[in-house]
């Protein structure tokens, strides 16, 4: 991975995900809170397991599905995050490296299993994840490769990093190394609780290592503390380069300097399920960025591959991105 240029390097949570339907009183009688992600120990991942219904397994993670998302277009991307030498640690390296990514972060040989998310799907096409984190609290600066991150044009920063420790370093690591090399850093604050939990922090670091800022409508609002999207976009102007803004079914609006754009969602047939939709809108934004397109022009393409992938079950492509992407362009 080092040898080559990259359009995108990620650096996440390498997990592999377990999609199963469930209603709203699954979800009441185990005491989940619908459409947020929350991490759990080994033995509610178990017992969640045990409990859940028939399920899909493919391999996930936030910054995982945007680089698979990226290369799906087209575009050169490269992975860091790490897994144990187990069976779903086995799923998740053959799967991101057969979607054409680079990925060669060494596998732990002792330790946590490979991270799992269990992800439960309702009728509203909400998603509530239970994550076990596993071997992704191995991840450490031993493992950000220096030559990877400075070839990249954009290092891609998963939020939920912020919470194993190690990760943390790892994170700035990267970030620095990106800065130093004259790259761009881009970050996804990844959950609004996420964000509830470390905000402080999130604030310094939009404000003094990201030049891309990826986040729904809840997500900023939570980092800003206020419940009106208006003025947390207000508060968002000046902190980063670009700070990209979804809205599900109203679209994006893209804030740089004292531009806005307003970019409307693709149209969806049916809505399936919303797993992966930011991921896969990250994943088209840093394709038509890395590509030299204009920000409306990178909003759309966004929107395209979130169309894309709240079309089915799962958070990958089913349908190659550059067909997709070549017939919008006709």
């Amino acid at each position: 991975m080092s040898g080559r240029d990259l359009d995108v390097v990620g650096i996440g949570n390498a997990i592999v995900d377990i999609l199963s339907h469930a209603d709203d009183a699954f979800l009441a009688a185990h005491g989940m809170a619908k459409g947020t992600m929350t991490l759990i120990d080994a033995e509610r991942a178990t017992a969640l397991y045990r409990a859940m219904g028939p399920a899909v397994e493919s391999s996930g993670g936030s910054a995982g599905n945007t680089i698979a998302g990226l290369a799906s277009l087209g575009g050169r991307g490269g992975f860091i995050g790490k897994v144990n030498n187990d069976q779903f640690g086995g799923v998740f390296r053959h799967d991101i490296r057969a979607s054409g990514v680079s990925f060669e972060t060494p596998p732990s040989e002792d330790g946590p299993p490979t991270a799992r998310c269990l992800i439960f799907v309702t009728g509203d096409a909400q998603r509530t994840m239970q994550t076990y984190l596993g071997a992704c609290l191995e991840l450490g600066p031993d493992d950000i490769d220096a030559a990877v991150v400075s070839h990249a044009k954009v290092t891609y920063l998963e939020g939920y990093l912020w919470d194993p420790p190690q990760a943390k370093t790892a994170f700035i690591k990267a970030a620095e190394i990106a800065r130093k090399a004259g790259r761009k850093v881009a970050l996804t604050l990844s959950d609004p609780f996420c964000v509830d939990r470390h905000r402080a922090e999130f604030q310094n670091l939009v404000s003094e290592h990201v030049d891309i800022l990826f986040a729904n409508e809840a997500e900023i609002c939570s980092l800003w503390q206020t419940d009106r999207f208006d003025e947390a976009l207000q508060a968002t102007r000046g902190k980063c380069e670009v700070a990209a803004l979804t809205r599900s079914a109203r679209g994006s609006i893209i804030v740089a300097g004292e531009e806005m754009h307003v970019v409307d969602a693709a149209p969806v047939t049916h809505v399936v399920d919303t797993t992966g939709a930011g991921d896969l809108y990250a994943a088209g934004f840093l394709y038509g960025y890395t590509s030299g397109k204009n920000l409306v022009e990178c909003g759309r393409i966004g929107a395209m591959a979130a169309a894309e992938i709240i079309s089915h079950f799962g958070a990958r492509p089913q349908t190659p991105l550059t067909e997709l992407l070549l017939a919008e362009m006709r």
